[in-house]
């Protein structure tokens, strides 16, 4: 005799959730239990869960021929949040709970020994995918399952003895967001050029490469701009709390409408950077979705994973291509990064002389690449600021002032582009019309475009650039003073050629 169940459960395919129905089968023959449907190591461990858990609730493992088949079977499924629809299509199949507790929602949780369900990563993309099906959520009671998120429901369960009364929890864990009082620029004495630099990169979200010795302060001016750039909107807080909980990281900063602010060591490797494993898990650059990725000593990353940031930086998301397809992680993000001129550190110092050759310079500074330089929008160097100017630190420019100069910069920049009808990053196109260049204006725009020998990409840099510094001034047109500054901010000094 046969008896057969069917339970939606769902699986991770980069930040999204895919449904997946658990079909449970139970016959009369050799006793065993197989799972098949293209399920990764964690998915086959699920057996040995489900045995221990059914047994430690008193249930009982029946001794038939178990076959569970999770479909479609094209698709790759991975993790242990296959055990409760399995354990539950079971029990389901056999009698030992009311059917109808099957076709309750959506389920997704990892079982102990013991019989405790337990949240597992990517919660919240679990949740979005219930919502999209139009069925309640059926997971483990935690504060990250119990984000609000408009028209779903959710019901709680703490371990499978649950299934037998039915009686779900329903509330919502409380979510407290982290208090963390961010630094502020008030504490940096001078580099007035270098804030101003900064903000122009946080109106626009231009990327900046900050270049200068030791103790110049490149750090603590990049580590402070999370303090200028506005909070999250709603969408951009789920957006990007789904890639921290496929990540398995906190998200809790996310949905506090705090940007991301990533930092990776400079031994991170190409996967660390743009993403990769098994399961294939988001990467750094993903992780700063709608925030900042620092990248300190940029020069001692390997080139490598260097240049492979070159596409995300530019197309604003990564597609990692395996065996059984692609998966696209976004990876909007602003690019700050720090380095060292030298290997000693000193090329360029007003005061301590450098002890590298002129060829340890070109290839120190080579090992970042030209085409990635290219991609980034504003260059400085940092030079080191004397004693007393250090001291007075507490009297600078503060992040208030400075946020409050982005936030109008923002404003003005999307009234002006809605009055245009346009929606998303400007083409070139529209960028030179946005631009409204007088004749004059946009002939020392080719003059100045030619000296420099800039490529199409560099010039529409520009053009973007003083575009923001445009914005900032609440110009509607760019004018000649705007492109200066612009190009003051493109022309560096940092790369040698002698």
């Amino acid at each position: 005799m046969e008896s057969q169940c069917s339970v939606v459960g769902a699986t991770l395919r980069g930040v999204n959730a895919l449904p997946v129905e658990v079909e449970v089968s139970i016959s009369n023959g050799m006793p065993g239990f197989a799972i098949v449907g293209m399920g990764d190591a964690s998915v086959q461990e699920s057996r040995e869960r489900v045995r221990a858990a059914l047994r430690s609730n008193g249930f009982a493992m029946p001794a038939s021929k178990i076959v569970v088949n999770l479909a479609p079977s094209a698709l790759r499924k991975t993790g242990s949040g296959f055990d409760l629809p399995i354990a539950v299509g079971i029990l389901a199949a056999t009698g030992q709970i009311d059917p109808a507790m099957a076709r309750l929602g959506l389920f997704v949780g990892e079982l102990s020994l013991e019989g405790f369900v337990r949240p597992v990563p990517g919660l919240l993309a679990y949740a979005l995918c219930a919502r999209d099906a139009r069925l309640p959520l059926v997971c483990a009671p935690s504060a990250e399952g119990g984000i609000a998120i408009e028209g779903l429901r959710r019901l709680f369960v703490e371990s499978l003895a649950t299934m037998r009364t039915g009686s779900f929890e329903t509330s919502v864990p409380d979510v407290r967001p982290p208090c963390v009082a961010p630094l502020d620029y008030k504490d940096i004495a001078g580099h007035d050029m270098a804030k101003r630099a900064l903000q122009i990169a946080a109106a626009g979200e231009h990327g900046l490469l900050m270049m200068g010795p030791p103790g110049s302060g490149k750090t603590m001016l990049a580590s402070r701009l999370p303090s200028i750039l506005p909070a999250l909107s709603q969408a951009e807080a789920l957006e990007t709390a789904v890639i921290y909980s496929v990540a398995g990281e906190d998200e809790s900063f996310a949905l506090a409408g705090v940007r991301p602010f990533r930092k990776p060591h400079h031994s991170s490797t190409l996967a660390g950077l743009v993403g990769g494993g098994s399961p294939i898990r988001p990467g750094e650059v993903s992780l700063a979705h709608n925030g900042v990725l620092m990248l300190d000593e940029l020069a001692e990353f390997k080139t490598s994973a260097l240049q492979g940031m070159r596409q995300p930086m530019e197309a604003g998301h990564v597609v990692l291509t395996r065996a059984d397809g692609s998966v696209e992680f976004p990876a909007r993000f602003m690019f700050i990064a720090a380095s060292n001129p030298c290997p000693c550190g000193y090329f360029g110092d007003d005061e301590r002389p450098c002890t590298c050759t002129a060829r340890q310079v070109r290839s120190y500074q080579a090992r970042i690449g030209g085409p990635l330089i290219d991609r980034i929008d504003m260059r400085l160097d940092i030079r080191r600021l004397p004693p007393s100017r250090v001291l007075a630190t507490g009297g600078g420019a503060d992040s208030a002032s400075l946020r409050e100069g982005v936030l109008a910069a923002r404003e003005y920049s999307s009234w002006r582009r809605a009055k245009a009808g346009l929606i998303g990053r400007e083409e070139p196109r529209q960028l030179v019309e946005q631009c409204a260049l007088s004749g004059d204006d946009e002939r020392f725009l080719e003059r100045m475009s030619e000296s420099q020998q800039l490529s199409g990409r560099s010039l529409i840099c520009v053009l973007r650039l003083a575009r923001t510094i445009a914005d900032m001034a609440q110009a509607p047109r760019v004018t000649k003073d705007h492109v200066c500054e612009a190009f003051g901010f493109r022309a560096w000094e940092g790369v040698t050629t002698s």
